[in-house]
Parts: structure tokens; sequence; C-alpha cells
């Protein structure tokens, strides 16, 4: 085999070692620079709001694919709920919104199927830029 296909074929196999390390680097960054966006935007913490999502229950109503257990369908499903424009059909989809909405939904629409949770600013902020890592795509 002469040297030059030898040469490429060593760098083609370098390159199909290097390309799934490359997109695991890109996708672990982007993780955290939307780690970093969320709790900068809501003021809670996203570990502690993945902790949330599973104490208050959330998945008994909702489907999140990024969680295990059990997957609701009485309410929207939640992966993605970062990207969409409105949450709880009419509401702009604002950190605002989002902790006003997950601490008192009754309030803001009376009757609507998402329960009252007897939870904190902080919890709902915590929880709240756990839902902000959640984009589409």
């Amino acid at each position: 085999m002469p040297a030059s296909l030898r040469f490429v074929l060593a760098l083609l196999g370098l390159a199909l070692i290097a390309a799934p390390i490359s997109v695991s680097v890109l996708l672990g960054e982007e993780a955290r620079a939307a780690r970093v966006n969320a709790e900068a935007m809501t003021g809670g913490r996203v570990a502690r709001g993945e902790a949330a999502v599973r104490r208050f229950g959330c998945t008994g109503c909702h489907a999140m694919s990024v969680l295990r257990g059990p997957s609701g369908l009485v309410g929207p499903p939640l992966s993605g709920i970062a990207s969409r424009a409105e949450i709880a059909g009419s509401l702009a989809n604002t950190p605002e919104h989002m902790v006003a909405w997950l601490r008192f939904p009754q309030q803001l629409r009376p009757g609507c199927g998402m329960p009252q949770q007897p939870m904190t600013e902080a919890e709902a902020r915590d929880l709240a830029a756990y839902l902000y890592t959640l984009r589409s795509g």
C-alpha cells in the first residue's frame, strides 16, 4: 500500500474518532450555556429545579423526555418548553410569567387543570430555571 494512501486512511481514522468527541464537547458546552442563561434569567438554580420536578410530581401530568419515570398526558409535554412563545395558552413565555404560573395557576386561569402547589418563590425560580434548559431540537 502506498504511503500516501496509508496517510489518507490514517487521517480518515482520526477524523472518525475526533468527530464524536467534538460533537460531545459542543453539546456539553451548549448545555452548560443553557444552564447559565436559565439561571441568570430566573434567579433560580437548575439542579434544584430538576429535583423540584420530581418533588412536585410534574411528570404525573406532563411528559418530559429528559427524565425517567411516569410520563403524564394530562398537561402539555414540557420538553421544549423554553422554545415556546406562550405558556398556559395565553401568557408570554417570560421568567416572570413562568414563576407566577408555577406558583399561582388557579389565580391566572381559574379552573385550569394545573393544580395549585405549595411552592415558594425560590422553588418556583429553581423549577423555572430547569424548564428554561428544555429547548426544542
